[in-house]
């Protein structure tokens, strides 16, 4: 669904991302780990448009979008969160979800009619909240949400855009310890059924070990490694390269 190829990314003689061949098949949870700096948020940069990579392919479902810019992409199924939360905080939760559908759908000139009257719009926007426990706070500002129920915002968001594949960055960053397993469970219902992937860096080992399906654990820009949780856990250059290092 999602790989790339000897993907680069260098300033002057530094390379922040290292030839990075990663492959993400239909309905995969692959985890990315590594110590800060390692790279990971800049390999998403690459991969969403972000940036443009120095040497190196991203394919989407065996399409080359290397050249694409990050809405395009997006376009084609490929959805993206961020560390930092954004949400627009003066507008109800419902709202924000209504926005992205409509992005994604696209609009009308209609200006003699409410949005809020298109029931298939409406009704997307429902489905994205419920998805993730949101529909009860719908009518919420989106600014008076914890930060734990605007992470579940971003990923309800994210699903409006009907991506195939998700990629959250550091999802449980800055969310308190008694809201992590209920945005695990959200996050965990993401693939399943739908054939959708995620790939999603993450700080948290024990979130990490608990939805991977594979892991993918960067140093110094480079892949060090990537198999299932437990080979990866066992494997000593891993071990002497990351484990040991503060996260």
């Amino acid at each position: 669904m999602l790989a790339t190829r000897a993907l680069t990314w260098r300033i002057g003689e530094v390379a922040i991302v290292d030839g990075v061949h990663l492959d993400l098949a239909p309905g995969e949870f692959l985890g990315v780990i590594g110590p800060n700096g390692a790279g990971k948020t800049s390999l998403f940069n690459l991969i969403t448009g972000l940036r443009p990579p120095t040497a190196g392919q991203v394919l989407l479902d065996g399409e080359d979008v290397t050249a694409l810019p990050p809405h395009r992409r997006a376009r084609r199924g490929l959805g993206r969160t961020f560390q930092s939360s954004s949400v627009f905080g003066s507008l109800t939760v419902r709202e924000n979800v209504r926005l992205a559908v409509q992005a994604h759908r696209g609009g009308s000139m209609k200006l003699w009619r409410r949005a809020a009257a298109d029931r298939g719009v409406a009704a997307a926007a429902d489905a994205a909240l419920d998805r993730v426990g949101l529909h009860h706070r719908g009518t919420a500002l989106a600014g008076t949400l914890a930060h734990g129920e605007k992470r579940k915002l971003e990923i309800a968001l994210l699903l409006a855009g009907e991506p195939r594949v998700m990629l959250l960055d550091e999802p449980m960053a800055g969310v308190s310890a008694e809201d992590v397993p209920e945005l695990v469970a959200v996050i965990r219902s993401l693939t399943g059924d739908s054939g959708r992937s995620v790939l999603m860096v993450e700080h948290h080992m024990d979130v990490i070990l608990e939805l991977a399906d594979r892991i993918a654990v960067m140093h110094h820009g480079a892949l060090l490694a990537c198999d299932t949780p437990e080979t990866v856990m066992a494997d000593a250059t891993v071990q002497e390269a990351y484990l040991g290092e503060a996260l």
